[in-house]
């Protein structure tokens, strides 16, 4: 792996040079549309069953009622069209999906339509032959709330001011039709003789008068609750919207951090863009030979084999309270003490590299097992000071740069000369023996060499090595 004069492996800058290209605005917008299309889905189907269920319980509770407030036959009239719309609400649980869809508002017309149907037309089995006008004296308006409470539920706040809208253009259409149906003037005038000519209670008892004052005045409530029931929903679908850029953000951390940091994290406001100074180890994993071993291997297999190797070496960066700071081709780097330091950086950060190694052997048993070739990988570790802080414009980075960085690259190079499979450095070393309060303690696989000297680096360096 070849460095660059400035501190940084080639490898490492050239993959952070890509990564630093100024990047097409609209790709975070698109993951997070990604993330709240995901989120809206979900809570779309979570809201239509709930809506579903909600319907069912409200249409068995008004099925139980109905007989009660009416005891006759003609209650078997009501009970059919429940019925029906427990029916209608089963059909928009399997056609229900997120965005626009005609069916679903197909389905919503015609629970509109049949409750609109049912309110306006008298029942055909009821015994009494009552006047068209007298159905608007049962109250029966009140049952368009319902319908109109359970969109709340699983639809836009534009669906929501779309029913109301749609409520007040049928039952306008209802009381037009109902305008138009024949009287009974002689009923009239014996309800007014019986009252004495009171008009307004006239209105209120006549069989024959729709009311219209009192229409209106349910047309217009019904409106203001379907605006506010809109609002609160939109204000819930920003929510979402905002939930899903969160999590879509929180999820981007997980990317890199440990879990237990991505929380620290989220506590703080801009941590990372505190640039500073301060001592990190730094691992570094390469695959031996790797380049020998794609050619003339099928891209995917290629492509899977790379995918398998990183999330082993991810799982323990990431058990071990690292931070995944890249990875570079074939193989990662990984610093642990960012971007907070610990009082166990180095001897994470070793213990890492040895599960790393244990994980590789494991790996290639079940990679021999299958009648493919070994996995050779190297290790390098190194304490010191590094530079922490954001890169890029709009797109940033959590970047960790210095001679550190650039001396632990050369230490895991320096095992294919060496032929062994991790090389750390005093510092480090020395650093774990403070830590973990005990001089030989955890060091038995690793054996002393005499100092290397290190490409960049202007004073030999002491190393240790495990075969």
């Amino acid at each position: 792996m070849e460095a660059s004069p400035m501190g940084l492996p080639t490898r490492a800058i050239n993959h952070a040079s890509s990564r630093a290209v100024r990047p097409d605005r609209s790709r975070s917008q698109r993951e997070t549309l990604v993330y709240a299309e995901a989120a809206l889905a979900e809570a779309k189907q979570q809201g239509l069953r709930l809506a579903v269920r909600a319907r069912w319980v409200a249409l068995a509770v008004i099925a139980v009622v109905s007989p009660i407030v009416n005891p006759h036959w003609e209650v078997l009239y009501y009970e059919i069209g429940l019925a029906l719309f427990a029916l209608i609400g089963w059909a928009q649980l399997q056609v229900g999906e997120v965005g626009r869809s005609r069916r679903e508002l197909f389905l919503m017309f015609c629970d509109l339509a049949l409750l609109t149907f049912m309110i306006v037309v008298p029942n055909p089995w009821r015994a009494v032959d009552w006047p068209v006008a007298s159905q608007f004296h049962f109250s029966n308006f009140i049952f368009y709330f319902v319908l109109l409470a359970g969109a709340t539920l699983a639809y836009s706040w534009r669906t929501v001011v779309a029913m109301g809208v749609w409520t007040t253009g049928l039952f306008c259409i209802g009381l037009l039709w109902a305008w138009f149906q024949p009287v009974d003037p002689a009923m009239t005038e014996r309800i007014g003789t019986a009252i004495g000519g009171d008009q307004r209670l006239l209105r209120l008892v006549d069989p024959s008068s729709m009311n219209l004052p009192m229409r209106l005045q349910e047309i217009v409530v019904l409106l203001i609750v379907a605006a506010t029931l809109a609002l609160a929903g939109r204000r819930s679908n920003d929510l979402l919207l905002s939930h899903a850029a969160l999590e879509r953000e929180r999820t981007n951390l997980a990317r890199y951090f440990s879990p237990t940091v991505v929380k620290e994290l989220s506590k703080n406001d801009e941590p990372l863009k505190q640039v500073r100074t301060q001592k990190v180890a730094v691992l570094f994993v390469d695959i031996v030979g790797f380049t020998a071993y794609a050619d003339g291997k099928d891209p995917e297999e290629v492509i899977r084999t790379l995918r398998e190797f990183h999330g082993l070496m991810e799982h323990q960066v990431f058990q071990h309270a690292g931070t995944l700071d890249k990875y570079l081709g074939d193989g990662l780097m990984a610093t642990f003490g960012t971007p907070f330091s610990g009082v166990s950086d180095a001897w994470n950060a070793l213990k890492c590299a040895q599960a790393m190694i244990a994980t590789v052997a494991d790996f290639n048993r079940e990679r021999d097992r299958q009648g493919q070739p070994p996995i050779r990988a190297g290790f390098g570790l190194h304490y010191g000071p590094v530079v922490l802080g954001d890169i890029g414009a709009q797109r940033l980075e959590f970047a960790v740069i210095g001679s550190t960085v650039n001396a632990a690259s050369r230490l895991e190079a320096l095992t294919r000369e060496l032929g062994c499979v991790l090389v750390a450095s005093d510092a480090l070393i020395e650093q774990v023996r403070i830590e973990i309060g005990e001089a030989e303690a955890g060091l038995g696989k690793l054996t002393r060499q005499p100092a290397q000297a290190i490409r960049g680096i202007e004073l030999p360096m002491g190393i240790w090595i495990q075969a």
